[in-house]
């Protein structure tokens, strides 16, 4: 069995040395760069929240006016269908003014975005916060109250960031 010099034995343990550090370093640096990009990512999903909820809302809205209007034109349907296909249709668009009004008021409030959702029994209200305080509670509460009328204990608000 040959054994190896000393002088080789330490290139060899040198080189061993110098592959341990570059990979140490490109580990940290994927790291780093997924570490960002996951951040980031996180970051976009909660932006997109909003928007793609909004987008969602919107297509299904739409969806449900053309139903609404298939009735309205409809040649088969009866005057009362087309009565309450039109009534169903306005009350459609009130509710979509009033959201749209109310996200716009609560975002004119200093908050950076927000969903409300109106539903039979209450009012569920996305603000884009980390934690919300009493007075800003209060604040959001007070702007959903005036626009839908209804008691403050059937107001939900939910911070989301």
């Amino acid at each position: 069995m040959k054994t190896l010099s000393k002088k080789k034995k330490i290139i060899i343990l040198s080189v061993m040395i110098a592959l341990l550090l570059v990979t140490g370093y490109v580990n940290v640096a994927l790291n780093s760069s997924l570490s960002n990009s996951t951040q980031t990512s996180t970051n976009n999903v909660t932006a997109n929240f909003y928007t793609t909820y909004r987008d969602k809302r919107e297509a299904t809205r739409t969806q449900e006016i053309q139903f609404y209007d298939s009735i309205i034109a409809s040649t088969s349907a009866s005057e009362d269908s087309k009565k309450e296909a039109e009534k169903n249709k306005l009350a459609i668009i009130a509710q979509m003014e009033k959201e749209l009004v109310t996200e716009g008021i609560i975002r004119g409030k200093g908050f950076p975005d927000a969903v409300v959702t109106p539903s039979s029994s209450n009012i569920n209200v996305f603000v884009k916060a980390k934690e919300l305080t009493g007075a800003e509670v209060a604040q959001i509460a007070s702007v959903v109250h005036e626009q839908f009328g209804i008691e403050d204990d059937k107001i939900i608000i939910i911070p989301s960031e």
